[in-house]
């Protein structure tokens, strides 16, 4: 695996474990707001974190971290992602796995594989405005579709999720958003926050309090207890 580095320590990213987080490198999309530009459009410029130097820090924290999330950039862009994951799973570690659902092949036979214990999928935006969010004209949403279904049926914890910007995301397309994944147990949404290193964050915001709340209303239609993440 191509690692762009790690995170020692997160009581955050993998929900009710004390874990670390290792950063692959590349995405297939390009979303306008990523906050994670350079794993993305600069990955030839990025120094590689050495896998052997990961799997020697795994080594020595067994005991002492519980879990580990793997994110990106799409950890699934690469061939080798299940590999991965299962050497981080022998050494005893939970695994987290985090994607942009757009390689179902490559999901179901790692969900199948039994190494990953919680999946965290981002849902970009509604199917319409799908394309647009992630900086790809034509994006084929089937692929979407396929990805989300297969977490559902696969027996692994799991959770939705999507980053609301403006102009990108209002009530209408968070609706068109949940409905994606109606009747899901966990469905977040989290207000964009410029990170500084952005992909094109030209014109990009975060939504106000009450747009925000709006977005929530509309998507508890179709998930009850959808929820606002990081809001106090």
């Amino acid at each position: 695996m191509r690692l762009g580095g790690i995170q020692k320590l997160t009581l955050l990213d993998y929900p009710g474990t004390v874990a670390c987080t290792v950063f692959t490198l590349g995405c297939n999309m390009r979303c306008p707001f990523c906050h994670n530009a350079l794993l993305v459009t600069k990955t030839e410029e990025t120094e590689v974190y050495p896998e052997e130097d990961f799997f020697a820090f795994l080594n020595k924290r067994r005991g002492i971290l519980d879990g580990v999330c793997v994110t990106g950039g799409e950890p699934l862009l690469q061939s080798d992602a299940g590999e991965f994951i299962a050497k981080i799973k022998a050494l005893g570690y939970k695994v987290k796995l985090d994607t942009n659902g757009s390689f179902p092949d490559r999901l179901e036979e790692i969900l199948k594989s039994g190494n990953v214990d919680y999946v965290a999928m981002d849902i970009k935006n509604s199917p319409e405005k799908y394309a647009e969010t992630v900086g790809i004209p034509g994006f084929d949403v089937s692929k979407i579709q396929r990805s989300i279904e297969i977490i559902r049926s696969s027996g692994v914890e799991y959770e939705f999720r999507t980053t609301v910007v403006a102009p990108l995301h209002n009530g209408e397309s968070i609706a068109g958003a949940a409905q994606m994944v109606k009747g899901s147990p966990k469905y977040f949404l989290q207000n964009f926050v410029d990170s500084g290193n952005l992909i094109n964050g030209e014109g990009m915001s975060g939504l106000t309090d009450e747009e925000l709340e709006n977005a929530l209303a509309k998507a508890k239609n179709f998930i009850p207890q959808a929820q606002i993440r990081g809001k106090e």
